[in-house]
């Protein structure tokens, strides 16, 4: 009897621990079981392994491509997985993953990867970009047991927007622009970069441009006559490193030298790959809210 009571304690004890473990965590798709902690992962978003990595947390798998030059230390010992628009599953099935996160632009595979192991996709998107980095920063702290590391990134990150907002107060109206070599979009509140707008209340130079995934493609001619306080630009070619005309030679032209922004210096290039690559990742925020701080702060 004795015998089978320890056996008893044992097996409540074990189901304790087990229950204690699995957690309820939300991804884009909704709500999620994860039963254990993971221990080996396989991540193909790089706002996902930004996040994870200022949380102390390796993934064991990894694209080819990072884009992020601070992310590269990741690679060393980790499997290369195939890119972000095409998993090598084989290399993928190799590593047996307990946990594969997608997201943003991978988030297509998913259905491919969860053939292979148990698949989240962490997207994020929109106007509350910023709020949707720190719920991801708090699920992936309860998710690998580092809450205590989360809850200080989310405080980190928090001072860094308020004193990105406090530089911009007062300072202007700014358009944001993504030049693609010699082709130029605008993008406003609701787009896919009108979280800045939002979260540092900004107040756009163009209140109706289109909000699409890719921006109102705009002439030179377009901003000069919307004559923004600022520009704040991305340079997509420098983002994914295709080579391609950059952004300073592009905006260099006599339409934009008219601008209130270019006469007073009020140009800001933003972290290409942060911006436009990592988007969301808590890291990659940082450096963008710093950035825009820097130059706004700098500004009489």
């Amino acid at each position: 009897m004795k015998h089978l009571r320890a056996i008893v304690t044992g097996v409540a004890l074990l189901l304790s621990s087990l229950a204690a473990n699995a957690v309820d965590i939300e991804t884009a798709k909704g709500p999620v079981a994860i039963k254990d902690t993971p221990r080996k992962i396989a991540v193909y978003d790089v706002a996902a392994i930004d996040t994870l990595d200022r949380l102390g947390i390796r993934p064991a798998g990894v694209p080819k491509k990072l884009y992020v030059p601070e992310l590269e230390h990741l690679k060393s010992g980790a499997e290369i997985i195939g890119d972000l628009f095409e998993p090598d599953l084989e290399a993928l099935s190799s590593l047996n993953p307990d946990l594969v996160i997608v997201g943003s632009r991978s988030s297509a595979i998913a259905a491919a990867t969860a053939e292979v192991a148990p698949t989240i996709d962490m997207t994020m998107d929109g106007n509350d970009l910023v709020e949707q980095a720190k719920v991801r920063l708090r699920t992936y702290g309860l998710l690998f047991n580092k809450s205590e590391e989360a809850a200080a990134a989310v405080r980190e990150l928090d001072d860094e927007v308020k004193a990105a907002r406090a530089a911009v107060a007062g300072k202007g109206n700014g358009l944001i622009v993504m030049t693609n070599g010699p082709k130029v979009s605008a993008y406003g509140p609701g787009s896919r970069f009108g979280w800045i707008h939002a979260a540092l209340q900004l107040p756009p130079a163009v209140a109706d441009i289109e909000a699409a995934t890719h921006g109102e493609a705009v002439s030179f001619e377009f901003i000069r006559k919307a004559n923004p306080d600022w520009i704040l630009v991305l340079d997509r070619a420098a983002a994914v490193g295709s080579g391609e005309q950059n952004a300073r030679a592009t905006l260099d032209n006599e339409l934009i030298a008219q601008t209130t922004a270019w006469k007073k210096g009020h140009v800001v290039y933003l972290p290409p790959a942060d911006f436009y690559i990592s988007a969301g990742g808590v890291q990659s925020m940082q450096h963008v809210m710093a950035t825009i701080q820097k130059a706004f702060t700098a500004a009489p």
